[in-house]
């Protein structure tokens, strides 16, 4: 950071000094109060009609506002590192906050804002966000630097279709724009965990001497190739054979690229293992997913619940502690919280995914719901001072 970019940084209140501290806290916050305001409906409690009927609202907020949130708050730190521009900071930093925050008030139920305004107020958060950082990209010049904004983008317009069917804007999106949202952020799971988690490991392998990580040639393009082609064929012909295939192929080589990455050394050093776990999830879900669509598996027609919590809230919830630490100047190292938190947050996916086959009533949507909630109140509560304190190593930033 530059003489004169610090001074500029320190200013501003710690919570907006770089783009995680917001958008994390967002993040965990909504991930706990949204689950708990849903389950309360789910087993009966009366509340208010909003531009938005319960189910779709649970289902628009767990991608656009909680995976929405994790976006923003990997994007505005990612960017900077990458082009080496100062931190985002300050007022823009607090107008995107503001604009997120608008975002969910005006879908809550209850809000007494008309559906078309809600929907158009809710759909400004993440083209400010792209606004925003496009300048640091458009200067650095470098192609590769676009993929993940440019999945960012997609994700929105899938947020445009649900958004768009509750708006009256055009009819039987909703569903598209869901599914397409989640496969994005699946996507998304693939091409930056694809990056860090080889790198990181490779880091901690190197510094303890042991083996160097060997990808295969090839495997990791023909693995995001396969996840992307999951996304266009569930455009294209959603619940068919094809994809299916697609799926099936893409789980076998998000295996294979995890099988490269010598996973089992990382097990003596949880916040690394945590990345593997979330990642091992991938092709998990796609296999569930796959065995459903091919195979008509009845046991695995929540794949859904398996994609979204076991591989893109693990893979949030195992990056943002990480993040958190590296950025406020504390060590590497896992609070005991978060070794609950990693282990919660699966048993909620599986229970999610398989429950109500073996379970009665509602006990598994409740069960996997407070093993939800309870992972990431675990993370407001270890590293929640942290993004609201300055560093711990007097920094800026």
């Amino acid at each position: 950071m530059s003489a004169t970019t610090a001074p500029r940084v320190a200013a501003s209140p710690a919570l907006f000094r770089q783009g995680l501290r917001p958008f994390f806290l967002l993040c965990a916050a909504w991930a706990v109060l949204s689950m708990l305001l849903w389950i309360a409906a789910l087993h009966g409690a009366a509340l208010p009609d909003g531009p938005l009927p319960p189910a779709r609202w649970h289902a628009h907020e767990m991608l656009a506002g909680v995976v929405g949130a994790a976006l923003a708050g990997f994007v505005l730190t990612a960017i900077p590192n990458w082009t080496g521009r100062p931190p985002y900071a300050g007022a823009p930093l607090v107008l995107l906050a503001v604009l997120f925050l608008v975002a969910r008030l005006v879908l809550l139920p209850g809000s007494p804002v008309p559906a078309p305004t809600a929907a158009a107020l809710a759909l400004l958060p993440i083209p400010a966000l792209l606004m925003t950082v496009l300048p640091a990209l458009a200067k650095a010049a470098t192609p590769r630097l676009f993929g993940p904004p440019a999945l960012i983008l997609t994700f929105w317009a899938g947020d445009v279709l649900m958004l768009g069917e509750a708006a009256g804007w055009w009819d039987g999106t909703f569903a598209v724009g869901e599914l397409l949202c989640l496969d994005i952020a699946l996507a998304l799971v693939g091409l930056i965990g694809g990056r860090i988690i080889p790198a990181f490991t490779r880091n901690a392998l190197k510094g303890a001497g042991e083996t160097e990580i060997r990808p295969l040639p090839g495997v990791d393009a023909a693995g995001m190739l396969a996840l992307l082609a999951v996304v266009v064929l569930d455009l294209a012909a959603p619940g068919g054979i094809l994809v299916g295939a697609a799926a099936a192929a893409a789980a076998v080589l998000a295996l294979l690229r995890l099988s490269r990455w010598q996973g089992l050394r990382t097990l003596g050093r949880p916040i690394l293992a945590v990345l593997h776990l979330a990642y091992l999830m991938v092709p998990v879900a796609l296999a569930v997913k796959a065995a459903h669509l091919l195979g008509g598996a009845g046991w695995a027609a929540n794949w859904l619940h398996l994609q979204g919590i076991g591989a893109v809230a693990l893979m949030i919830l195992a990056v943002m502690p990480r993040a958190t630490l590296g950025h406020t100047g504390h060590p590497l190292v896992a609070a005991p919280a978060m070794l609950a938190a990693w282990a919660l947050l699966p048993a909620a996916a599986l229970l999610r995914a398989f429950g109500p086959a073996l379970l009665p009533g509602l006990l598994p949507y409740a069960a996997a719901a407070a093993l939800w909630a309870l992972a990431f109140g675990l993370f407001l509560l270890a590293h929640g001072p942290m993004l609201l304190r300055p560093r711990a190593d007097g920094k800026p930033g």
